[in-house]
């Protein structure tokens, strides 16, 4: 069963923050708690479970008067009878456990179909009732959402049925965003009632709500699910600093309280301005007062909590904001404008702090009542995305198909969900998912970067050119040779920021590959599993399989193939390719390595890859140099940093009559600068003639060949 067991005796051992009654003003935050014991329990005049649905009902009427509830209580008969005879650990009836989760739903506003999956959500992994039924008796939109949260078995996937779960809940969450709510508020009551397990058990379940479920909440907006969830998983898993957190609260919470003499002084403000508005105290949740701890050391009386400014529009935020910094001094290191530019999970909210006249900093918060439904509720306060304007609701797997303009009717699938989606097909294996699912939701901000063609591009923060290569071009940037951020040459290892416009430069040679050193600079997966990818189907220097026998490496006659730029071996029939480390090219003394797959790749005899292989006890095979033709190059030029430096090598390049295939300029150092140049020449033989027209250039004092180290 999926929900976690409750205390055997009838008292709830739920791990949760202490109550602090004396702080909460109007309904700043959603008492999910209270709800749930509600929905356990209810008021004896109720008469018991039969009953218990009319908490929900009630919840639901409050955001939705007009709901029909014959659907919900429909599902809850069917609920009930399913689960009959199922108890949790506590002794309760199973039938609890949906409950309380729909009445977690219901208070976050979740429309009749997310609280009908919601009462059904267990139906299928945990008893006879099949998904057939289920689309029969409530329609497709409730099936999808039941199945997407429905557990795979254990006894189909073994070790693998945790991560291979997580994997089917976002691919269905990639249609249906309700698929998660569902299981957010699954998982927040089963973190409730958790107290009974074991510890290790305890611990588990609370890393990957810590690792997988609360980054979920952040990005999908559900704050009122999120903090809850943090203080739930802290207790558990930092028992020590969460009771000094909590002594600290409660010892705060018998003294006065300066922001009620501050929200004073701003309701004063306000209302001689004319602008209607609620002020409200917002106590922080216990890893928000962890965190602030950690930051500032020792906190003051106005740390524990934040002011809320609620009004009607968006021009009034910036109307609070101007009185609030024309009558009390204005931090404005603490100034953030999330309404002009919202979080990238839906979140709108002015932010600044003021110094009161009795000198405390108050942190506030100026949004209006529609924006914070949005900041508590996230995703699910925007209802059924899949309705169109005209006709009945979508069928949420075809909701794209469906939009008139060709685009997805859904507004709630952001950029990070839509990669996460595209990564998680090409990981090889669970475990490869698993890890790089928690990576990759352990980066919590992002940016967006414009594209030379005028689209955009959205990355985590920390993202580089090579991260954008593979957002823009997929596997076709494997042959990326260079970018342009913000109109100057970059390297590819360069970091972009917010704003930036990156234009990435690929290969005509479609057979290249990226460079092992990529993986030192990429933050998505999807660019790092693709990498890998190519590398391991590209494993130059390691040990080719029994099943695939080397060919002889001797010279024993016969037809010799021709290679690029004229390079011969003495192996019939076999692919031959220049080694890129060390771009060899006529008359440089060489010699080859068979590789995986029977290709040969030819390195300069004073490449590092040489001394590597025969360290490995790889056997050579003899290359020759046949008719000169043309051939690639790669050039470095040390020089003294000037102006028009760059201008005047690549003007001397082109003088020569040579192509440019790349080009990098690394940062200064000590006045000093590198260009690297990639180049085609006409014949190999005007080298050296070409290395002397560059050293001839002002300020370059040496031209050499590149020589990248062999790699491990």
């Amino acid at each position: 069963m999926s929900a976690e067991a409750a205390s055997p005796n009838g008292a709830s051992p739920e791990i949760h923050p202490v109550d602090r009654p004396g702080r909460r003003r109007g309904r700043a935050r959603i008492d999910l708690r209270r709800l749930g014991r509600a929905a356990l329990f209810g008021p004896a005049s109720r008469g018991g479970l039969p009953d218990a649905i009319g908490h929900v009902a009630e919840a639901h009427r409050a955001h939705f008067p007009d709901a029909d509830l014959a659907v919900l209580r429909r599902a809850y008969v069917l609920a009930e009878t399913s689960h009959r005879g199922q108890m949790r650990k506590s002794g309760e009836p199973y039938i609890t456990h949906p409950l309380a989760v729909t009445l977690i739903l219901a208070e976050l506003g979740a429309e009749t179909t997310t609280l009908t999956a919601s009462l059904l959500h267990d139906t299928v992994e945990d008893t006879e009732v099949t998904l057939d039924q289920v689309r029969e008796g409530f329609g497709d939109e409730v099936c999808y959402l039941v199945d997407g949260v429905t557990k795979l078995e254990k006894v189909d996937y073994g070790a693998a049925a945790e991560p291979e779960t997580f994997r089917k809940m976002l691919v269905a969450t990639g249609d249906d965003v309700r698929v998660m709510s569902i299981k957010l508020a699954d998982r927040l009551h089963n973190m409730r009632t958790l107290g009974v397990m074991r510890p290790e058990k305890q611990e588990r379940i609370a890393r990957v709500t810590r690792d997988v479920l609360i980054p979920l909440a952040e990005r999908l907006g559900v704050q009122a699910l999120k903090t809850e969830l943090e203080d739930l998983v802290f207790a558990i898993l930092r028992p020590e600093e969460y009771e000094i957190t909590r002594a600290l609260i409660a010892a705060q919470d018998a003294t006065a309280d300066p922001l009620v003499t501050i929200a004073e002084d701003v309701r004063r403000v306000l209302r001689e301005a004319g602008i209607a508005a609620e002020v409200l105290i917002r106590p922080r949740h216990f890893v928000s007062v962890h965190r602030v701890r950690m930051k500032r050391g020792e906190l003051c009386p106005a740390d524990f909590g934040r002011l809320l400014v609620l009004v009607g529009e968006d021009a009034d935020c910036y109307g609070v904001l101007g009185e609030l910094h024309t009558c009390f001094t204005p931090v404005i290191s603490e100034f953030k404008d999330f309404i002009a530019s919202p979080k990238f999970n839906l979140y709108q909210s002015l932010h600044t702090a003021v110094v009161s006249t009795g000198g405390d900093v108050a942190e506030v918060l100026i949004r209006t009542h529609l924006m914070h439904k949005v900041a508590e509720a996230g995703v699910v306060a925007l209802g059924n995305p899949y309705v169109p304007l005209d006709g009945p609701p979508a069928t949420p797997a075809h909701a794209a198909a469906d939009a008139a303009d060709g685009e997805r009717a859904d507004p709630t699938r952001p950029g990070w969900l839509s990669r996460l989606l595209a990564w998680q097909e090409s990981a090889p294996d669970p475990d490869t998912f698993w890890s790089t699912l928690r990576a990759d939701l352990a980066q919590d901000r992002e940016i967006t970067v414009f594209r030379a063609d005028g689209g955009t591009l959205g990355l985590p923060a920390g993202a580089s050119c090579v991260d954008a290569a593979y957002a823009q071009h997929g596997e076709k940037a494997h042959s990326c040779i260079g970018a342009r951020v913000n109109g100057r040459l970059a390297t590819l290892s360069t970091v972009l920021s917010d704003g930036d416009t990156v234009q990435l430069l690929l290969a005509e040679d479609t057979a290249s590959g990226p460079s092992p050193d990529w993986l030192g600079h990429v933050r998505t997966p999807g660019a790092r599993i693709a990498i890998t990818g190519w590398l391991d189907a590209h494993p130059e220097g390691t040990a080719v399989p029994a099943a695939a026998p080397r060919p002889s490496a001797s010279v024993t006659g016969g037809a010799m193939r021709r290679a690029a730029a004229g390079a011969v071996v003495g192996v019939p029939n076999t692919t031959v390719r220049l080694a890129g480390c060390c771009t060899p090219v006529p008359p440089d003394a060489v010699t080859g390595f068979t590789v995986r797959g029977g290709a040969v790749t030819v390195h300069r005899e004073g490449c590092p890859s040489v001394t590597r292989m025969l360290s490995l006890g790889r056997p050579p095979v003899e290359v020759n140099w046949g008719a000169a033709g043309d051939c690639r190059v790669t050039l470095v030029a040390e020089a003294f940093g000037r102006p028009q430096l760059f201008a005047d090598l690549t003007e001397a390049i082109a003088t020569a009559g040579v192509a440019v295939v790349s080009a990098t300029v690394e940062p200064p150092s000590e006045q000093r600068v590198r260009h690297t140049y990639t180049l085609q020449l006409p014949d190999a033989a005007g080298l050296p003639a070409l290395m002397r027209t560059m050293r001839d250039v002002p300020g370059v004092f040496d031209v050499s060949r590149a020589q990248h180290p062999a790699t491990a």
